[in-house]
């Protein structure tokens, strides 16, 4: 992965955009599974809006040479700041099917790891409850936040942007309370931070 040579305001808009995003949800069958998955529409629905609030968009650019089809993602910031990869999958035959069918294969899980969007059942409820009467839905109590988290966690993006180790020194010195608030709420923006810490480090 390539980076601008700074990513500071880029890193803490997409924390924040993270924050607000939701799973996208499992809305397409795969018949030879028989399974659902989220498909791009879903993952572009759950990422779209929190990305555009701050500042962010991902531009895909696709490449095929005979049966290796590549896939460019830009993730750019209003700061002009951007990070940047390219995946690559070999297509059953060169044909216009099959290489589409990999452009739109690269393109919604290159978005889904650069915008840090899991998917999500859509009845995972019923899945679980196979053979039981349900019952009426109740509200999962989503616990606040800690008094200062959200000011810990701004500081903590910002010293992602200048690697790993930094990042690991803050963490250590940061409240016990935080740590346990972040890892139990939001892993995904969590893991995502030190994704983008490591980055840094392999591109200084």
């Amino acid at each position: 992965m390539d980076t601008s040579e700074s990513i500071n305001e880029l890193a803490t808009a997409l924390a924040k955009a993270q924050g607000e995003m939701g799973g996208a949800v499992k809305e397409s069958a795969n018949p030879f599974f028989k399974s659902k998955y989220a498909d791009l529409s879903s993952v572009w629905e759950a990422c779209r809006g929190p990305l555009s609030k701050h500042g962010l968009a991902i531009v895909q650019s696709p490449s095929a040479d005979g049966v290796r089809v590549s896939m460019e993602t830009v993730l750019t910031h209003a700061s002009g700041q951007w990070m940047r990869g390219t995946v690559s999958v070999t297509a059953k035959d060169d044909s216009p099917q099959a290489i589409g069918s990999c452009i739109t294969y690269l393109r919604r899980y290159s978005l889904q790891s650069f915008a840090g969007v899991a998917p999500e059942d859509d009845d995972a409820e019923a899945a679980q409850g196979r053979g039981k009467t349900a019952g009426p839905s109740r509200p999962t109590a989503v616990p606040q936040p800690p008094k200062g988290f959200d000011a810990w966690w701004d500081d903590l993006t910002a010293v992602a942007a200048e690697g790993t180790v930094r990042l690991q020194a803050a963490w250590k010195a940061s409240a016990a309370e935080y740590r346990a608030y972040l890892t139990a709420t939001q892993p995904t923006q969590w893991d995502s931070l030190k994704r983008l810490a490591a980055t840094r480090e392999v591109s200084a």
